[in-house]
């Protein structure tokens, strides 16, 4: 990584023809160009201590210089002081969104600096953006342990007695996953990673041995050891994760909870539950942003009925097919009609006010998908099972 870093440092330096360093949010210097006798003071001290020097850098401040470059996209020009030691330079903040990730210094050296260096370095700061959020977000040896853990457990890769060695957990009593999914977000990447240590710090408070990974752009939390009657507990640990990712990320996220399973082998399954869970808040069947598998259970369970219905053409009635092709090529106003009117009860007034039509209108089209399909909506069978397929 630091030498992807120096590298581009180098390729700045040539485009600019000047001395390039390349700092982070905390002025610590990551990354320069080779220079010669040229250096100024500020240069020779912030490469030599590895970051700016306070009496320096206090004066860019006051100067407006970090306003300016935290401001957004743009080249910042500042003048020679020679009194100072310091040379003519220009600077560009380098940006994931609106968030500043760190600066690209050029100082003018012994020639002037190319007609083309702040075109050049504009370009620079907007390459960068994408490796410092790399450094950013790339976890330490221990904590990619943890994830792989995590994942392979999840994934059926690794046994759970395994798991349960190295994290020390009990792998015979209950655990549960929390899945959380990160919603709109300008840098999903930086985000999704500061995501990652949020939620490691919560549940490693609740439960010592939780485990954190990200799999398929999700966050799944394993909390093992559970007690006994957990569930009002792991709930609030949810929301108290949610509302401190609203509130210091500035980002809605969504979390979901699966059933608790009696052993840590069965994690895979509670898994599985906290994703059908977001699958039903992400279709707007739940309005808050935290949900558990309690609370969303009949929609859950009618999701995978008609996901098997909808992988098994066998059993779907043709004549119900034939009603949705018709109404297909017919405006499409049968199909809504006859869902409108089940969904009702029957009730043809409560489904004509659902669909903004007279009632008359709902029982002739009621009536009209009868004669299409030939299904016959006095049997509770049919009636049942046009919901169903209906749906799909």
């Amino acid at each position: 990584m630091l030498g992807d870093l120096f590298a581009l440092a180098q390729t700045i330096a040539t485009l600019t023809g000047g001395l390039v360093s390349i700092e982070d949010t905390a002025n610590r210097v990551l990354a320069y160009s080779r220079a010669g006798d040229e250096v100024d003071e500020l240069r020779r001290l912030s490469i030599l201590g590895r970051e700016g020097p306070e009496r320096y850098l206090a004066m860019l401040r006051e100067w407006g210089v970090y306003q300016r470059l935290r401001a957004g996209e743009g080249i910042v020009r500042i003048d020679e002081r020679p009194e100072l030691g310091i040379r003519r330079r220009i600077a560009a903040g380098i940006h994931a969104g609106k968030q500043p990730l760190g600066t690209i210094w050029v100082q003018e050296g012994a020639q002037p600096l190319t007609e083309r260096a702040e075109t050049a370095l504009l370009g620079a700061s907007r390459t960068l953006a994408p490796q410092l959020i790399r450094a950013r977000t790339l976890p330490s040896p221990e904590l990619r342990l943890r994830e792989n853990l995590l994942a392979s457990l999840l994934e059926g890769r690794l046994d759970a007695e395994s798991v349960a060695d190295d994290i020390g957990a009990d792998p015979a009593r209950p655990a549960q996953v929390l899945a959380v999914s990160l919603e709109r977000s300008d840098n999903r990447q930086l985000r999704r990673a500061e995501l990652v240590h949020l939620i490691a710090v919560h549940t490693a408070a609740y439960r010592r041995s939780a485990l954190v990974s990200v799999i398929g752009g999700r966050v799944y939390a394993l909390l093992p050891d559970l007690p006994e009657h957990s569930d009002a507990a792991v709930l609030a640990l949810a929301r108290e994760i949610a509302a401190t990712a609203r509130r210091h990320l500035d980002v809605p996220v969504r979390a979901a909870l699966g059933g608790v399973v009696p052993r840590l082998s069965d994690a895979a399954a509670s898994r599985g539950d906290a994703d059908r869970v977001l699958a039903a808040m992400t279709r707007g069947q739940w309005p808050a942003d935290v949900a558990s598998l309690a609370d969303v259970r009949a929609e859950v369970l009618l999701s995978e009925v008609l996901a098997y219905l909808g992988a098994q053409p066998r059993i779907r009635d043709p004549r119900l097919t034939t009603l949705v092709e018709h109404d297909t090529e017919h405006g499409g106003i049968l199909v809504p009609a006859v869902l409108a009117w089940l969904n009702a009860f029957g009730d043809v007034r409560a489904a004509a006010r659902v669909l903004n039509i007279h009632p008359n209108t709902v029982r002739y089209r009621v009536r009209r998908a009868a004669e299409v399909s030939g299904v016959d909506f006095d049997d509770p069978a049919q009636r049942l099972l046009t919901q169903l397929q209906l749906r799909l």
